[in-house]
């Protein structure tokens, strides 16, 4: 069995990928391309990075490991879980408690109990996992936080997160003192380094944040200038090994995104288009859920409300046990049937990547609100502090832009479709099993 190394570049879009490589601008990322095998592949919805990445760590859709969105209403606890959309989102939602989901409840009590993630799974088998800043990191290692006031939580073998966990001491530099010199991925790379230099793990998931960083800021097209030096994190492994050769020598290698990202001019709020009902709304980037608090309501008239709205393409909601999804005015229904789908109406209303699963097992997220909106191109939904991204780049929404993904293999198979198919290629790969009864865990 060979070590595998994951690496997840946060926000690089196909197209980022493609060029840079086929330019050679990306050095480290065009040797592994050039031993390996690739693939565009689709996200899961909403297209956000903890949606996202609890896709990759467990291989399933929303439906699965029940992470919804970026910002979403807890049902049972009635209030508003805000992750970090902006610093004035997190504000408006309560700073400490955000920041405590964020970094803890999220691994600890959000992620669904039905699933199990890879760094339990390689955990189980005796073996060792180590993860890089990933988030959710849900493991079976008890970890005291740095800070005091920190809980202790339940992470990979070896686990470094942005300082605050630090499972060995490494030397690595503060990973927040600078996000825009690129700090975060700093710290990473230093971590990285050291683990590389002891072979301490049998599978490193090694979470890289500052592209998509550069993209929100700058747009996905102007973000491409930043890659070189994402680029050089991940050479900074190949160093630590001896050089490329050396590191393929030792490991083999899955790298892909989260998510795809598009440009967008233009912001807009949802509240208003409800602001004389009792619903709660919560959006962010370019996806929002309307939570309905009188079950009298119908979801069915909060979509046609949305009708015509500027920065609205699609809403979702479920009615007699089918999804039903709108598109300007137009409808299809739809249900899982023997391994396909049952479909009544115009099926090119869901004609995004994937589009039936995706939307489907959105809506099947018990966490979900009874409306899900994705955004049209070009426009994002402001958030809880009243924060966009308009004139840069964001992602969120069921379009292509923000759903399609680099996938790269090397020595690990061939590199799957979907997101969804990272976990399984990982247990397959390390020849692990999942416990009995986690059978919500899918490609």
């Amino acid at each position: 069995m060979r070590k595998l190394v994951l690496v997840v570049v946060d926000g690089l879009t196909a197209d980022a990928f493609e060029a840079a490589v086929d330019a050679r601008r990306t050095p480290a990322l065009a040797f592994l391309a050039e031993h390996g095998r690739y693939r565009r592949a689709v996200s899961t919805f909403p297209s956000l990075t903890p949606v996202c990445l609890a896709s990759i760590a467990t291989g399933a859709h929303p439906e699965g490991h029940e992470i919804p969105h970026l910002v979403w209403y807890h049902r049972r606890e009635g209030r508003i879980v805000e992750y970090g959309s902006s610093f004035r989102a997190l504000r408006a939602a309560g700073l400490t408690r955000s920041i405590r989901d964020a970094v803890v409840e999220m691994s600890a009590s959000h992620l669904g109990r039905g699933v199990t993630t890879v760094f339990e799974a390689v955990a189980d088998a005796g073996r060792t996992p180590a993860a890089v800043n990933f988030n959710p990191y849900r493991g079976r290692t008890r970890h005291r936080a740095v800070l005091p006031g920190v809980p202790p939580v339940a992470g990979p073998r070896r686990f470094f997160f942005y300082n605050l966990f630090d499972s060995d001491v490494t030397g690595a530099p503060l990973a927040v003192r600078k996000r825009a010199a690129g700090t975060v991925d700093g710290y990473a790379a230093a971590v990285g380094r050291w683990l590389v230099t002891r072979d301490g793990f049998d599978f490193l998931a090694y979470y890289l944040s500052d592209f998509d960083y550069a993209s929100h800021a700058l747009g996905p097209q102007a973000a491409a200038e930043a890659l070189p030096r994402t680029d050089a994190h991940v050479g900074a492994l190949f160093d630590a090994a001896g050089g490329p050769d050396e590191f393929l020598q030792r490991y083999d290698v899955i790298v892909c995104s989260d998510h795809g990202q598009s440009p967008v001019s233009s912001a807009s709020r949802l509240g208003p288009a409800f602001a004389d009902l009792p619903v709660l709304v919560t959006a962010s980037n370019r996806a929002g859920m309307v939570y309905l608090l009188d079950a009298a309501l119908e979801p069915a008239a909060l979509a046609r409300r949305l009708d015509g709205h500027p920065a609205v393409e699609l809403t979702l909601y479920r009615e007699d046990g089918r999804a039903v999804a709108r598109r300007e005015g137009a409808e299809v229904r739809l249900r899982p049937a023997d391994g396909g789908w049952t479909l009544e109406g115009d099926a090119s209303v869901l004609d995004f990547p994937h589009g039936l699963e995706r939307a489907w097992s959105a809506l099947a997220n018990p966490n979900a609100g009874e409306l899900v909106v994705s955004a049209r191109p070009g426009f994002e939904f402001e958030d809880l502090g009243g924060r966009h991204h308009a004139g840069g780049g964001s992602h969120g929404s069921l379009c292509a832009d923000d759903s399609t993904v680099p996938m790269l293999t090397v020595g690990a198979g061939d590199p799957p479709e979907s997101i969804t198919g990272v976990a399984p290629l990982v247990r397959e790969h390390l020849a692990v099993s999942l416990p009995a009864g986690a059978g919500t865990n899918r490609a």
